[in-house]
């Protein structure tokens, strides 16, 4: 008896526990909001659609931090260099001053776009006022500029209107956070504060419609400096100010960094939905997987050493080599974002030769294999140990984009349900073929020659709808 009643205990307390186990976690309750996300799902609009076919930008971040290149005094600033107005090492009004020392005699906008476009880079992102408040434009709403420079001439406009000939499209950076203006404050907390705060908020409207209306072809705005609890406050502010630009400039692209909702909630609101165009969380880091981008647009934006943007003179820790970056790239368009990587000029306008190098290693791999590259996005393969795939938009042209090649030359593909290969040939020579083996119904290997591949390489997949078959069939490899 005692045995039965132990068992029937048991065997209730797994009918109590079966519904718990089961049951799904509780729907989350919508947040009515007023200045969260206005647009559920991607922007379909050909502005959009061809940002989202970039693959591959330029970022430029360049100001007076380029000037003492990471270092004062010969102390050096353990951080990054555009940071370094920030550092007690160094005398903020010395710092400001340093606008009476910029004449950047080797700034040659013109051989900075044919840089990038060596490169591949179909769009530029430049700094046109970083976080120390210098203006890179001749500004009217403050002296804090280039035009009160021994350089006197707008940088910004030769930086556009270069980038334009060479058919690179101009996003522009706009730091809201400004340590030279005297109304900026990390966050309210008097009524002083709220009424300099005003006044900021009215010179920030101005000098971003001031940038909209002298440079008419850009076609986006990178925003920094956002997160401080003061601009955070600003919900109702920047939703107006964000509508009013896109009425200014209709199809105008701005990333999640821009604003907050009325419950400060940054990139995403309240209701988990991306505010602006696209992600900006990726910063000097890439998604593990798709499930991470959750259906939205986003870039990466990288720097060459781990995280110095403006110029530094001692690069420190890892320098990132050329094959790194490629491959960084070929993952970022695999997973459907776009690869931006960072140069930071001189205090002269010129590029250290380190970043021209890496630019040229890029573009020479470009040449040959940028249609895997350029209006691509995610395959829906899944992934495997020797690389990644690409998918030509509107198309069923799949990329295998090969940077490890394994020991037995075999590379194993895994094709969505009812997808069926027709063929397969190498990118940069369409005679070289390959005939894929087939070990299941939905797995096959291509064979490579071993040792005819020191470098990455592609592979174009012709595939179309089909059954695929049961059995195992084995055809060797052209070659």
């Amino acid at each position: 008896m005692k045995r039965l009643i132990i068992a029937a205990l048991g065997f209730a307390s797994l009918i109590n526990l079966q519904p718990v186990a089961a049951q799904q976690a509780p729907v989350k309750e919508k947040v009515t909001l007023l200045h969260g996300s206005h647009r559920t799902g991607k922007r379909t609009d050909a502005a959009m659609e061809k940002w989202r076919g970039h693959g591959l930008g330029q970022f430029i971040h360049w100001g007076l931090y380029a000037i003492p290149g990471g270092a004062w005094n010969g102390k050096q600033y353990n951080g990054a260099a555009e940071w370094i107005r920030s550092w007690n090492g160094i005398p903020k009004s010395t710092y400001d001053s340093l606008n009476y020392s910029f004449n950047p005699t080797a700034f040659d906008a013109k051989s900075w776009a044919k840089t990038a476009k060596q490169m591949g880079a179909k769009y530029v992102t430049f700094t046109t006022k970083h976080h120390d408040g210098f203006c890179l434009w001749p500004s009217k709403y403050t002296k804090y500029t280039v035009a009160n420079s021994p350089y006197k001439k707008d940088i910004v406009k030769a930086v556009v209107d270069a980038y334009d000939q060479e058919g690179i499209d101009v996003i522009l950076y706009f730091s809201v956070m400004d340590w030279n203006h005297p109304d900026w404050r990390y966050d309210i907390k008097s009524k002083e504060d709220s009424i300099a705060f005003e006044r900021f908020k009215k010179f920030t409207r101005n000098q971003l419609i001031e940038l909209l209306t002298n440079y008419p072809t850009v076609k986006g705005l990178w925003f920094d400096g956002t997160w401080d609890t003061s601009w955070v406050k600003q919900a109702a502010f920047a939703d107006e100010l964000e509508t009013e630009m896109r009425k200014l400039r209709p199809g105008l692209i701005i990333g999640s960094r821009f604003r907050a909702d009325e419950n400060g909630k940054r990139h995403f609101d309240s209701n988990g939905v991306l505010m602006g165009d696209y992600e900006q969380g990726w910063e000097r880091k890439i998604p593990s997987r798709i499930e991470d981008v959750h259906g939205n647009d986003w870039d990466c934006v990288m720097t060459v050493p781990e995280n110095q943007w403006g110029y530094n003179a001692a690069w420190n820790g890892h320098i990132k080599t050329g094959l790194e970056l490629i491959e960084m790239t070929a993952r970022c368009v695999s997973l459907g974002g776009n690869f931006v990587l960072n140069f930071g000029p001189k205090g002269d306008g010129s590029i250290r030769q380190e970043e021209l190098k890496l630019a040229a290693e890029i573009g020479d791999w470009m040449k040959i294999n940028q249609q895997a590259i350029y209006n691509c996005g995610y395959a829906g393969y899944d992934k495997q140990d020797w690389g990644y795939f690409s998918k030509k938009t509107g198309t069923d042209k799949i990329y295998m984009l090969v940077f490890n090649v394994p020991v037995s030359g075999a590379l194993r593909i895994k094709t969505p349900a009812k997808t069926v290969i027709k063929k397969a040939s190498l990118l940069a020579d369409a005679t070289e073929t390959f005939t894929p083996e087939q070990i299941s119904g939905d797995e096959y290997f291509l064979h490579l020659k071993k040792g005819t591949h020191p470098q990455p390489f592609v592979i174009v997949l012709e595939t179309a709808p089909g059954q695929q078959s049961n059995g195992v069939k084995y055809e060797k490899a052209k070659i």
